[in-house]
């Protein structure tokens, strides 16, 4: 079965170009806002790293979202689509002054702290501004994750957060910096995560963590688990939502938040990935040796992910009908890893074919990039597809 798009509408436009159907975004955000009222403590901020077009942005904040951000630029973006300041959250494990000063300057909820260095960075930053910075410590659990090697950022290993070892001596010291506030613990193991029982993983942590914290007399205000809920690559027609009652259910029955926390989540896949596409159009097809293989305009440029995570993105020609053959579906740019997919089956496939590249919602604009001097793919939104979409 093939995903419905205004094809006409796409012939009249330049491709490669995104399309997100935005009817899909909101009943996603409405699944996401259902789901998490059902529990009084928790509180959803959407992972901006994800996708950052500046009209997403506007509807995800309509829904009353938050964000949480990873460089000062994402926090601008937040703040021209209009989230409130204090809905802002600020990770990343390097970030520099001016974006610290840029999150004193604006107020926003919390910075999540991933070093010792840092910290006292931002206690300086904050004392020449005469601000108190709320801070919450993100941990390294050294919980592994189901997914790809390159997306797990809970291990030991893993260059994020601070390890458990050194939770309380870093929570003890900040309470004596004169310009930081301890708010909460900051938690994520990883990306595109669909084993429900690795997030049980990190409640069981947590909560290991917790009693740890209260035999000293801390007690905090927030938990902020990340995000990492995947989605379904395979079939993007069919399961077009994650199981976001599964996701908040789980940590609703493991987890033991105290009296008056909350929890937060930080979901960015999950929230944008089904509702985009990349629009591509057949440039050639070319008889090989032993395949048969559909170049199209779009590259690796456009969408990274298949060349960079190997990863699956299903593939529909939205002009043919015709029986299927197998194609290696390949960019034009000058790399041999300039390939979207190996021997699929596609509706025979000719010169001037559209076809769509599903599930690029998420790390597909955002991570664009002008190798080969190209031009950065443009996007369009199913409410308004004949204005660019803002950046």
């Amino acid at each position: 079965m093939k995903g419905t798009f205004p094809v006409k509408a796409f012939e009249h436009i330049r491709t490669p170009f995104y399309y997100y159907d935005v009817e899909l975004l909101r009943s996603t955000l409405e699944a996401i806002n259902r789901e998490a009222r059902r529990h009084e403590a928790f509180c959803v901020h959407y992972a901006v790293k994800a996708n950052a077009n500046h009209r997403v942005l506007e509807i995800i904040r309509q829904a009353g979202l938050g964000a949480d951000c990873v460089s000062g630029g994402e926090i601008e973006a937040s703040l021209r689509a209009g989230f409130p300041a204090n809905k802002i959250v600020f990770a990343g494990v390097g970030k520099s002054d001016w974006e610290i000063q840029l999150g004193l300057d604006n107020n926003i909820f919390c910075f999540n702290v991933e070093s010792m260095a840092e910290l006292q960075v931002i206690n300086q930053l904050a004392a020449e501004r005469g601000k108190v910075a709320r801070v919450a410590f993100r941990l390294n659990p050294n919980v592994g994750a189901h997914t790809h090697a390159n997306i797990t950022t809970g291990l030991a290993e893993n260059k994020f957060g601070i390890a458990m070892r050194d939770m309380l001596p870093v929570i003890e010291q900040a309470r004596q910096m004169a310009n930081i506030r301890v708010v909460g613990l900051h938690f994520h193991i990883g990306s595109q995560i669909l084993d429900m029982g690795d997030f049980q993983a990190l409640c069981n942590r947590i909560n290991d963590l917790q009693d740890l914290l209260e035999q000293h007399r801390i007690r905090l205000e927030h938990i902020n688990v990340g995000g990492g809920l995947g989605v379904d690559y395979q079939h993007p027609n069919r399961v077009p939502l994650p199981d976001f009652k599964a996701y908040f259910d789980t940590y609703a029955r493991r987890l033991k938040l105290r009296p008056g926390q909350t929890l937060h989540f930080e979901p960015g896949r999950a929230v944008v990935a089904q509702m985009g596409s990349l629009i591509t159009r057949t440039l050639y097809i070319k008889e090989g040796a032993v395949k048969k293989f559909c170049i199209v305009d779009a590259g690796f440029t456009d969408l990274i992910r298949p060349a960079l995570y190997q990863a699956y993105h299903k593939i529909e020609n939205l002009s043919s009908d015709l029986p299927v053959q197998a194609y290696d579906v390949v960019g034009p740019i000058c790399e041999s890893t300039d390939v979207f997919a190996k021997q699929i089956d596609l509706n025979t496939t000719q010169r001037g074919d559209l076809l769509a590249i599903r599930t690029a919602g998420a790390y597909g604009e955002i991570m664009a990039s002008q190798y080969n001097c190209r031009q950065l793919p443009k996007a369009y939104i199913s409410d308004d597809l004949h204005s660019p979409c803002l950046r």
